[in-house]
């Protein structure tokens, strides 16, 4: 009966719009969103492709060429002047405030003792990572995902091990080219077992290639047989199983080849592998599949997840692997999935900044529209006049500067003043600004825009900011797991590449911290920690930690508490009177402060009668004038022969 049901999901706040709703079948245009209509994307993705691409428009200003794709003859008169983009940059810089450090609980020990082997651990991992944020250029990897995460609600890293950079290797990707496959009966937010990057490339006549269509896959399936490359009857490069080894005596059938390491359960038959992660055994891996089908071979209903392997054409490695269901001899995906917002209950993906405040933004674009075309007529207004004398009827004419226009007796020129209109259009501008920072939670003081002057103090500011706060808390929830779970991978990857420097190391919570992003009152707070840590009600590590929140030129705890501590002689001085303990004094002060028990020995210079090294016992006992007349006698006669 053309009938249309209202249904509610993770994109429909997109429904008001015409070219995304689509016809009564509820799917995106066809001439805008051709890409979520492609054979091989999933029904289900086809939406969320769409409310992308849509999303990616609003942010570069492009949201009236879509627009004119579904038939609105008014769109290219459309202003766009970068409200949503300016809204994306503020959210994202508030969400990552104005650094962000690798931290590992215990690496910043107490240090008036030595540290333990869990804090010497702890240390040494950090600083471990800390190398590898810098190699790897973490923080644009971080900023470049989490644009992705804000301004579409989704964004994607994912690892791997490069054997040339001896380290892990962290990559961004749009989150259109990723493709979970998730549990129809479970719960969507669970870490899925098989996980797609697929998308289309061009054709290219130059090089005589087709349209093509590449997919990568991680998927964590059973521990099998050993493989090696290989290739098909077709010539295709492909994995092909080891030869097996000749059967024992008493067994039946010969045992599968086996990666080295791994073992074989003869109860089961089911192949495990010790981790160097793991206190026991595990029958699972990751297997890396690399693969491209041209456009052309694939027919019949298949998707993303069930595209023919024996239409495909695997990637090389530049080791010489075939990627074709590569053992990467790891038990995880290397594949971090970071939502904007917090997922609905069994839901997977997060929601864009953009998502509640998009039809005010629609009214705004609007709005500046208007103001545009009025401003015309304001600064070129429009003249009637009446009376002219020449010709019949209306005339129209150009009045431009140094114009005289000469009227006879009775005659009249009026102009229409359209200014009252453009001033109540600048003020709907600023209302509507005010209500789209309401709704999204961003005051007009953290979008720059409002008055600092206006809060009579720190307190005041801090109420006004009050929305922010809990907008940012909850993003930063929706992240925190997720940078643990990276930082994770990162090490299990550095000690599957067996690289020299994580010998030894276990595993260790580490995480990623932002930094602060409101305003700080650096003097109060060193107020605070001043008064705090002289009363005894904060410990000298707080107080550190809260200065370095604050955004003072801290850049290790650890190394800024030996500092103070060095400098404390007034602590030093209660520390002896309390103790009586030297070494306990200085180990606080960094200095040795006991003396060496035993005095050196004083060597005196050798006399001539050593020298001469004399055997008469009773030289010692001779007369000292004797021996000084002896003295001079011998002077004398060696004055007389040098003469």
């Amino acid at each position: 009966m053309g009938l249309r049901e209202v249904v509610i999901h993770a994109w429909s706040w997109l429904n008001y719009k015409p070219i995304y709703s689509g016809d009564v079948t509820g799917m995106p245009n066809r001439r805008a969103f051709p890409e979520a209509q492609a054979m091989w994307v999933p029904a289900e993705d086809e939406k969320r492709l769409a409310a992308y691409k849509l999303l990616a428009a609003y942010d570069n200003n492009q949201a009236a060429e879509l627009a004119a794709l579904g038939g609105d003859p008014n769109a290219r008169d459309r202003r766009e002047f970068g409200d949503p983009s300016t809204l994306i940059e503020t959210v994202m810089s508030h969400v990552l405030g104005r650094e962000q450090t690798i931290t590992v609980p215990g690496a910043e020990h107490d240090t008036d003792g030595e540290p333990g082997a869990d804090e010497a651990m702890a240390a040494r991992v950090q600083e471990l990572l800390r190398k590898w944020a810098e190699d790897e250029l973490l923080p644009m990897r971080v900023q470049q995902a989490e644009r992705k995460a804000v301004s579409l609600g989704d964004g994607v890293y994912r690892l791997a091990w490069e054997p040339g950079k001896n380290r892990p290797v962290l990559r961004v990707h749009d989150p259109g080219f990723y493709y979970p496959v998730l549990p129809e009966d479970g719960d969507a937010g669970e870490y899925p077992t098989r996980v797609h990057f697929a998308w289309e490339l061009p054709e290219d006549i130059r090089r005589g290639l087709k349209a093509r269509l590449r997919r990568i896959t991680y998927e964590l399936d059973w521990i099998r047989p050993a493989t090696a490359p290989g290739v098909d009857q077709a010539g295709r490069a492909v994995r092909a199983p080891l030869p097996a080894e000749p059967a024992a005596e008493d067994e039946e059938l010969p045992p599968p080849p086996l990666t080295e390491g791994d073992f074989l359960n003869p109860d089961s038959g089911r192949i495990s592998r010790q981790y160097l992660w793991n206190d026991g055994p595990s029958y699972v891996t990751c297997y890396l599949t690399d693969a491209t089908w041209e456009l052309g071979d694939l027919k019949g209903p298949c998707d993303v997840d069930s595209l023919p392997l024996d239409k495909a054409e695997f990637a090389t490695r530049g080791d010489g692997e075939v990627l074709d269901h590569l053992d990467l001899l790891i038990d995880f995906l290397p594949v971090v999935h970071v939502p904007n917002t917090v997922p609905s209950a069994e839901e997977h993906w997060g929601q864009s900044t953009l998502a509640k405040v998009l039809q005010v933004l629609d009214e705004l674009a609007g709005t500046d529209t208007d103001s545009s075309k009025a401003s015309a007529t304001t600064g070129s207004p429009v003249y009637a006049i009446t009376g002219g004398g020449v010709g019949r009827g209306a005339q129209q004419r150009t009045v431009g500067p140094g114009t005289v226009v000469e009227l006879p007796e009775g005659g009249r020129m009026d102009t229409v003043n359209t200014a009252p209109q453009l001033a109540e259009l600048r003020n709907q501008v600023q209302d509507l600004k005010d209500r789209a920072a309401l709704v999204a939670r961003i005051p007009a003081v953290a979008m720059g825009a409002g008055d600092p002057s206006q809060f009579a103090s720190g307190f005041a500011l801090q109420i006004a900011l009050g929305p922010l706060d809990s907008l940012i808390g909850s993003m930063r929830l929706a992240r925190t797991h997720k940078y643990k779970l990276l930082l994770k991978m990162v090490q299990r990857l550095y000690m599957a590449g067996q690289h020299p420097d994580w010998a030894g190391v276990a595993v260790q919570p580490a995480e990623l911290a932002f930094g602060p992003y409101t305003p700080t009152d650096k003097q109060s707070v060193l107020e605070q920690v001043r008064s705090g840590v002289k009363d005894g009600v904060l410990s000298l590590e707080t107080g550190v930690r809260m200065l370095m929140d604050a955004g003072f030129p801290i850049d290790d705890a650890a190394e800024e508490i030996e500092r103070i501590q060095s400098r404390a002689f007034a602590a030093a001085k209660d520390l002896a009177d309390a103790t009586g303990d030297t070494s306990a004094v200085g180990d606080y002060l960094g200095l040795d402060l006991n003396p060496d028990p035993v005095a050196p020995a004083v060597i005196l210079p050798a006399t001539p009668a050593d020298e001469a090294g004399t055997d008469d016992p009773e030289a010692d006992d001779e007369d000292p004038d004797a021996a000084s007349t002896s003295t001079n006698s011998r002077q004398g006669q060696n004055r007389g022969n040098a003469r």
